[in-house]
């Protein structure tokens, strides 16, 4: 009996993804929320083996019958930067995979890592060496490019894709991706403000293709919802113009603003410089919340004084850390940000082989099974893809309280 060191993670997610129990973020793959060369290489393809490192010694045995030991053969790839400028990101997700494969005790699940090299021609290479050599379906790339450049070679030979970039405009009935979008973000989190009593917005956001489409959403979500823009100031890159504008905004005979909240999606830099600049002018965290996106799910932020109760929706915390102190035991490092979406990608493609077998020969990577509307479950929380290709999640609340990051309203368990 090989002993494994995160049965309470696996359980739950195993359990939640075999049974379906669930009744654009940045384009080009900025931080997680997105993230490079040449000579790519090609390690052996492996079936599951148990994690290296960490403390073996942790309590747990692998269940003497899993669900999927006695399924039939398949071929996942995997491509990933696993050379080159994000070598160390790919391995972690790499790890990722694995960790969810070994506990799984699909034996026969044949997971086929390519390497990237972190470019679209390292991309390609990989992508043709996986199909030639049998692989059903595709998890990864990574970066945008890599995924653009793998897409006509995927949809040649009839093989889906469920890549890890954030760039919406990918998205296709054919590419699936399960990079954090923005878009639930901003729905989330403006229906959460409405709901609180909050109508009157401001809105500042950079002017960017990030800073575009998340400010449409906004203000839409905002409308329909019965919230409206009362101000809007946009700003290019590195332009401090912002802060004479915001210098400028108008108050009313009482020095209050005519709005109660801001949307200021944007990262550690800019927020600090907004909501600095709204502090300066009277228009403090106590009587102005600040609303913003996933972004804002960094140590940086919660640190800033003038983002104090500030909202934003982001995957719920809790299952994720639960992965994040396993992760740490199996290999003595705190995972990077994305190495979870690994670790769901792999989970989610044992079960539909393992749903497709129980049903027929093959397994159930067709757009049919991968858009369940139930949804699954994972490290970030239920997920689903929809049929442009876009993924949907259940999203938490979150609050900026004393440098830390707090969950104020939990993320639905189901769709």
């Amino acid at each position: 009996m090989t002993n494994i060191r995160f049965p309470l993670l696996i359980t739950c997610i195993f359990t939640m993804l075999a049974l379906n129990a669930c009744a654009p973020m940045m384009p080009s793959g900025q931080n997680p929320w997105g993230t490079g060369t040449n000579n790519p290489t090609e390690p052996q393809d492996v079936t599951p083996a148990p994690p290296t490192g960490g403390n073996t010694a942790l309590p747990g045995n692998k269940p003497s019958y899993s669900p999927y030991q006695n399924l039939p053969p398949v071929n996942v790839a995997i491509l990933l930067p696993l050379s080159g400028a994000q070598a160390n990101l790919g391995e972690a997700m790499l790890q990722g995979a694995q960790m969810a494969l070994f506990d799984m005790g699909y034996t026969k699940f044949n997971l086929m890592p390519r390497d990237t090299g972190g470019t679209p021609n390292g991309a390609a290479t990989a992508a043709t060496s996986a199909i030639n050599d049998g692989a059903q379906i595709i998890l990864g790339p990574l970066f945008a490019d890599s995924v653009r450049a793998i897409k006509p070679i995927a949809r040649s030979k009839n093989i889906n894709v469920i890549a890890f970039s954030t760039d919406w405009t990918l998205a296709d009935n054919n590419t699936y991706l399960m990079g954090f979008m923005p878009f639930a973000q901003v729905d989330r989190v403006a229906k959460y403000a409405v709901a609180r009593g909050h109508k009157n917005f401001a809105l500042i956001a950079q002017q960017d293709a990030y800073g575009n489409a998340v400010s449409g959403h906004f203000t839409e979500t905002a409308l329909k919802n019965g919230g409206q823009i009362s101000t809007s100031i946009r700003y290019q890159a590195n332009d401090m113009s912002v802060v004479n504008q915001i210098e400028n905004i108008a108050l009313d005979a009482q020095g209050k603003p005519a709005f109660s909240a801001v949307f200021m999606p944007g990262g550690a830099t800019q927020t600090d410089t907004v909501s600095s600049a709204l502090s300066y002018n009277k228009m403090v965290p106590s009587e102005v919340k600040r609303l913003g996106t996933g972004l804002w799910d960094d140590p940086r932020i919660a640190a800033q004084p003038n983002m104090q109760g500030a909202w934003f929706a982001a995957p719920a915390p809790r299952v994720r850390a639960q992965f994040e102190r396993e992760y740490s035991a199996n290999y003595g490092a705190k995972p990077p940000r994305l190495s979870s979406l690994a670790f769901d990608a792999t989970a989610l493609a044992a079960n539909l082989a393992k749903k497709g077998f129980d049903a027929g020969n093959r397994p159930a990577f067709n757009a049919g099974a991968i858009t369940n509307p139930n949804g699954f479950a994972g490290t970030d929380g239920i997920f689903r893809f929809k049929t442009n290709g876009l993924v949907e999640r259940g999203l938490s609340i979150l609050e900026l309280r004393n440098g830390s990051i707090v969950e104020v309203d939990a993320a639905p368990t189901r769709f």
